[in-house]
C-alpha cells in the first residue's frame, strides 16, 4: 500500500507556471506507474498525464500535451507536474494517483491509491 500526499496548488496567473508535487509513503513508490487527474466543480475527474516506474514513458491528454510536464524521483518518493502556460480551464483540484499494473493508462479505475488533492486556480 502507499499513501499520497499531493502539494504545490495555489493561485495564478494566465500564463504562468506552478509545480505540483506528490509525496508516496512506504520503499515501493517505485513499482507503481503513477498519474495526474483533475477535477473542476461540476465536472467528472479527468485525466492529465501518467508516467512509468522508471520514468522512462509519458503520456498525456491532449489538453494539456506540450504544456505540462510529469516527471518522477524515485530515491525521492516524489511525483512531479510542471504546468507551464496555464489556462483558465487549468483550474482544477488536481490529484495523483498509484498504479499496481504494467501499462500507462488514463482509466481512472486503473488506479489503485489516491492522494487528497491540491487545488490550482488559474484567475487574472
Amino acid at each position: 500500500q502507499v499513501q499520497l500526499v499531493e502539494s504545490g496548488g495555489g493561485l495564478v496567473q494566465p500564463g504562468g507556471s506552478l509545480r505540483l508535487s506528490c509525496a508516496a509513503s512506504g520503499r515501493t513508490f517505485g513499482s507503481y506507474i503513477m498519474g495526474w487527474f483533475r477535477q473542476a466543480p461540476g465536472n467528472t475527474r479527468e485525466f492529465v498525464a501518467a508516467i512509468t516506474r522508471t520514468g522512462t514513458n509519458t503520456y498525456y491528454a491532449d489538453s494539456v500535451k506540450g504544456r505540462f510536464a510529469i516527471s518522477r524521483d524515485n530515491a525521492k518518493n516524489t511525483l512531479y507536474l510542471q504546468m507551464n502556460s496555464l489556462k483558465l480551464e487549468d483550474t482544477a483540484v488536481y490529484f495523483c494517483a498509484a498504479d499496481r499494473g504494467v501499462t500507462l493508462s488514463s482509466r481512472l479505475g486503473e488506479y489503485d491509491y489516491w492522494g487528497q488533492g491540491t487545488q490550482v486556480t488559474v484567475s487574472s
